[in-house]
């Protein structure tokens, strides 16, 4: 049998993705041919594989910790969140329709099969799988017919190692509690701890460790001190979209300040990550009850899992008036996807794709028209810009089609068609590509380009964001081999 652990949680938000992806680079690098799962996740930031499917973001940046190509069959099942209540269901990476939370939750167990066949898919092809959990089995209430964690480690009879985070305070509860709350078939699963973001002496919480051991029969594997440079891997969890803020250090010049709204539904805001990397980039992201800075040089309007309701929002936040404001003071506006949609005079959506049917004007600064259809387009993309002398490559992810008078100038050329809009003054553009700006000659051609606009002198292109992301991986990796026992891991794993 292929060797395999699951990474669960105590909590939400506890860093199993970016554990998961150290664990994968740590076992790649010692020569093992390793791959991640995640048998059921929820997230509106969404990666594109080759067979134009859709997976959760983190999958695809624990892919890229093993050196492979991502595979639908990595996270099998995919909630995004529509609405309150509500979200589309994409299974082994193609759309299965839109279900309320309690609906979904009668019908969850009858997806446990395809979870199963899609981890046998990946197993069959590994030295290793490690598995990540979603949220935490201390949700027993919603144990019944659970796919995500305790479920499927049941179900694949895989050992579990409980992560608790010490950075939010009582990790102790949380860790013991999660012992305490669950069944015991559930509780012999879990074979390990550990503790993830430690600040300070981890010497000091040596007593901790021992007080959980002997409450829950656990073996700690290790404190594992904040890893502040996990803010440059792509983040999944919208509660992790502050590691997105730039700060512009650089050589001391006034940096490209780019202002970008935090949209109730924001989606792939992976975007946002070559940008708050670069130096010389300042990013603010605008929330709720904010205005936007007025010496924004740029305002980039992000993808949205729900265009219509954050059209609205946009508006509620009267983020409209300082989106006009930017544009006559001569600021630029870059819309990407459902920013893109915003950015034209109406939005249609005669099928109710997004809600009850019906119309909605947008931002009405691009002569475009979008209509919202029940036809997705998910696909990896290799482009070029218009008017840059730069190749792009990034993906598509989109349910719509818009046209109009402004398309006749577009952003980019793809093989034989064009995609995007572009005002006549060239300040308003948008595009339905994402990823551009991980592509470092286009972030580098776009980013002179706006601070000529602006006449300022500062020189992009010395950012290798593909380069970065491997190398804060490796360090990563070898972060957790200091303070982790991996001979434990391996073990618990079967590898030893």
């Amino acid at each position: 049998m292929t060797a395999a652990f699951m990474v669960q949680g105590a909590g939400s938000n506890v860093g199993k993705s970016v554990l998961v992806a150290g664990l994968c680079r740590y076992f790649t690098n010692q020569g093992l041919k390793v791959r991640p799962f995640k048998p059921q996740n929820m997230s509106n930031n969404a990666a594109v594989t080759a067979d134009g499917g859709e997976i959760g973001r983190a999958q695809a940046m624990q892919a890229l910790a093993c050196r492979v190509a991502p595979s639908v069959h990595m996270n099998p099942v995919l909630l995004k969140p529509e609405t309150e209540t509500g979200a589309q269901i994409i299974v082994q990476g193609k759309r299965f329709g839109s279900m309320r939370a309690r609906e979904y939750g009668k019908h969850k167990a009858e997806l446990l099969p395809r979870v199963l066949d899609s981890y046998a898919t990946i197993a069959s092809d590994a030295d290793l799988v490690i598995t990540e959990g979603a949220g935490s089995p201390a949700e027993v209430n919603l144990r019944a017919g659970d796919i995500a964690n305790m479920g499927f480690a049941v179900a694949a009879d895989l050992p579990v190692v409980m992560v608790g985070d010490i950075d939010r305070g009582g990790v102790i509860a949380s860790l013991v509690g999660t012992h305490a709350v669950l069944d015991d078939t559930d509780k012999t699963q879990i074979k390990a701890f550990l503790i993830n973001k430690f600040r300070g002496d981890t010497s000091l919480f040596e007593e901790g460790m021992r007080i959980i051991e002997r409450a829950t029969a656990w073996h700690g594997v290790g404190i594992l001190p904040f890893f502040p440079d996990a803010r440059f891997l792509p983040a999944e969890d919208i509660l992790d979209i502050d590691s997105k803020v730039g700060d512009g250090s650089s050589d001391g010049s006034q940096p490209l300040h780019i202002a970008v709204p935090v949209l109730r539904r924001i989606a792939n805001f992976d975007d946002l990550d070559p940008l708050s990397a670069e130096p010389g980039v300042k990013v603010t992201l605008v929330r709720a009850g904010d205005v936007f800075p007025v010496d924004a040089d740029l305002i980039l309007i992000p993808g949205s899992k729900s265009t219509i309701g954050d059209m609205q929002f946009l508006r509620e936040q009267g983020w409209d008036i300082d989106i006009h404001s930017h544009v006559r003071r001569g600021g630029t506006i870059l819309g990407l996807c459902g920013g893109y949609q915003m950015l034209g005079r109406m939005i249609h959506d005669p099928h109710g794709v997004e809600g009850p049917a019906g119309s909605i004007a947008g931002l009405g600064l691009l002569d475009v028209e979008t209509t919202l259809d029940q036809t997705k387009t998910v696909a990896e993309v290799e482009a070029r810009s218009v008017t840059l002398d730069a190749s792009i490559r990034g993906y598509e992810i989109h349910m719509g089609q818009t046209s109009g008078a402004d398309c006749v100038r577009p952003v980019v050329s793809i093989g034989e068609r064009y995609d995007g809009a572009m005002s006549a003054n060239g300040k308003i553009s948008g595009s339905y590509v994402h990823g551009i700006f991980a592509d470092d000659g286009f972030r580098a051609a776009y980013l002179n380009a706006r601070a000529a606009e602006r006449g300022r002198t500062a020189s992009f292109g010395d950012l290798a964001f593909d380069t970065q992301v491997n190398r804060v991986l490796d360090d990563l990796a070898d972060h957790m081999a200091s303070h982790l026992d991996m001979d434990a891991l391996a073990a618990i794993a079967g590898l030893r």
